[in-house]
């Protein structure tokens, strides 16, 4: 394949820290290459230097000659008074392509990336239509290469799954910065990994996202092995070396040498191996409460402004419940978890909550973050100490738990890169046991490691938790059953992730909020529903038979289902996506039966009651 792009031995530094060195990288056309690695490696510095936008501190880049490389960062900016046309138009400003002229080049940009109103303000769109306007800037270029800069960032999922399909149709060579995991796995065809783990500073695989996993641990199996191998040797050289004087004056120069050697490659191949181990350390603190209803909403119905957002919205959380809230933006979501966490009130309804509920929110705004604070008055507002699961622990023990080394405490949260904030969010919600988690975007800017240590704290947390996000990864690992907003006043219960997918793709008519029944007491409630809505008929004794080993048949599906819970929480199937996808089309299943014998349990004790 035509080669677009080679760079070799690329080194880029700051005054304090080092990004990357040594790196080497070649794009070829029809590449759609996925760039990932932790927060603070060099990532969309790399891409910069790549296209041109910043120059390495060393190295060789060669560009083919008249390829156009263009960068879409990952903050949408433009002009308080922009239209979709003039952010175009503008441009086509350093464009010296006259073929067609500047209006109809950015109206056809436009059209095809779905846009009808050329002339409304850039200010009232969406997220999701912010990203793809930034395409279309990038695009008017008739680029060879795009660079996207964390394009999954701050859209909800519909913006996701658009940018997805964009991608995969595009015939435009791509490199592309994320942590959406299912983004990489759907898009990309080679995967590349910026981080101190790797000789060069690199590793790559072709393929998706589960094959790079299956090769990345397999080369960090060998590199470990290579580390006890050569430790061996170094202790036989260190041994050698202390021989006595005589041995010393005869002996072989390159030998010596090689010795030294050795050692330089042990202590780096150490710090390779241990480069992966430095992940961020997240726990969230559980009360001992045992109350089995924690929060319950009733008929629950809110407006904002004139947008009925949703309405008589039934929901139960109970320890234990992780639900996964889904609708576009705009929908409700954030309100919702507002009309729990108490800081929003009803127009309709009823909001019951467990007496002294504790409830911690994670906003995606980050409103709780003075930009004005140095890094140790976040974390620790009074005094050094902060108190964490009953001890104190001094504050840059704290940060270092969140990868802060200590000279970083003086150090502005301005000035802190998005990822790091992310962190100092969690940081301080952690101090605080809580019944109940509601987490707005909490992905946003961290990198996959952290993501995996949150997902684990998550899966562990004893509390119920409702989980807002666009990381469909996360949302299928993590939550037990859905509830998606329909952004026309409806609600509807979900099992599954794929059942929201199918029904956003081709929705009903019904738009009334329903929630499936897991616990016995809103099987009674759902009985007693029933027992409205049927007619009265004779209750056959086949029913009767059926009827009397319900609850046996209830209690043994829910063991069932317990067990295929703990199955898919295993951390090990983060790397496994075959094994994931089985684990949780396996609970799915089991759920379904549990809540369809619920249903039937309801229907016969209806029938039984009106004969």
């Amino acid at each position: 394949m035509s080669n677009l792009l080679s760079a070799r031995h690329l080194t880029k530094s700051y005054p304090s820290n080092v990004l990357f060195e040594d790196v080497a990288i070649q794009l070829v056309v029809g590449d759609r290459v996925g760039l990932i690695g932790p927060n603070g490696a060099g990532k969309s510095t790399l891409m910069k230097v790549l296209v041109g936008v910043e120059d390495a501190d060393e190295g060789e880049l060669i560009r083919r000659k008249g390829s156009r490389l263009i960068y879409v960062a990952q903050d949408d900016r433009f002009e308080p008074d922009a239209t979709p046309l003039s952010a175009v138009t503008a441009e086509l400003s350093s464009d010296d392509d006259d073929r067609v002229d500047g209006d109809t080049r950015a109206a056809i940009v436009l059209s095809k990336l779905g846009f009808t109103d050329f002339d409304r303000s850039v200010s009232t769109l969406s997220g999701g239509w912010r990203k793809r306007l930034s395409l279309a800037c990038a695009l008017v270029h008739d680029p060879d290469v795009l660079m996207l800069d964390e394009p999954t960032n701050h859209l909800d999922l519909e913006g996701v799954l658009w940018l997805e399909s964009f991608v995969k149709q595009s015939n435009i060579t791509m490199m592309f910065v994320t942590h959406d995991r299912r983004f990489l796995e759907n898009t990309a065809n080679r995967i590349i990994e910026l981080s101190k783990a790797f000789p060069g500073g690199t590793f790559e695989a072709e393929g998706n996202y589960t094959n790079f996993i299956r090769r990345k641990e397999e080369f960090l199996d060998a590199q470990a092995a290579a580390q006890s191998i050569l430790a061996n040797k170094v202790r036989r050289d260190t041994a050698w070396l202390r021989q006595g004087i005589q041995g010393r004056q005869t002996r072989n120069k390159t030998q010596v040498e090689d010795a030294t050697d050795r050692r330089a490659e042990l202590k780096a191949t150490k710090d390779r191996n241990a480069a992966p181990t430095k992940t961020t350390t997240i726990d969230f603190q559980a009360t001992d409460r045992k109350t089995k209803k924690l929060l319950a909403l009733h008929a629950v119905g809110k407006t904002m402004g004139e947008k009925r957002l949703f309405e008589s919205l039934d929901l139960v959380l109970t320890p234990g419940q992780r639900i996964g809230l889904l609708g576009p933006n705009g929908s409700g979501k954030t309100t919702l978890l507002r009309l729990m966490s108490g800081d929003l009130q009803p127009d309709t309804g009823t909001i019951k909550r467990a007496a002294e509920l504790r409830t911690v929110v994670f906003s995606q705004h980050r409103g709780t973050l003075n930009p004005e604070q140095t890094l140790q008055e976040a974390l620790c507002p009074v005094g050094d100490m902060v108190e964490y699961g009953g001890r104190m622990v001094h504050v840059s023990g704290w940060a270092k738990r969140f990868l802060f080394e200590p000279e970083q405490l003086s150090t502005y949260v301005k000035n802190l890169s998005g990822g790091e904030q992310a962190r100092v969010l969690i940081a301080n919600l952690m101090l605080d046991p809580a019944d109940v988690l509601l987490l707005d975007e909490p992905t946003n800017d961290l990198d996959i490691p952290s993501l995996e240590v949150l997902e684990q704290s998550l899966l562990e947390f004893p509390g119920a938790l409702v989980l807002v996000t666009h990381d469909r990864f996360m949302l299928e690992r993590i939550a037990t059953e859905y509830i998606g907003l329909d952004d026309r006043g409806g609600a509807k219960a979900f099992m599954t992730y794929g059942q929201w997918n199918k029904h956003r793709k081709n929705p009903t008519e019904s738009r009334a909020a329903t929630k499936p029944a897991p616990s016995k007491t809103r099987a009674r409630a759902a009985k007693a529903s029933s027992a409205d809505a049927k007619p009265a008929r004779k209750f056959s004794y086949k029913e009767k038979r059926e009827y009397d080993g319900m609850e046996k048949a209830i209690l043994e599906a829910e063991k069932e289902a317990a067990k295929f819970e703990i199955a898919a929480a295993d951390p090990s199937l983060s790397s496994d996506h075959v094994r994931a996808t089985a684990a949780y089309e396996a609970l799915s299943t089991a759920q379904g039966r549990v809540k369809a014998l619920y249903a039937r349990w309801s229907e016969l004790d209806a029938i039984r009651s009106n004969a």
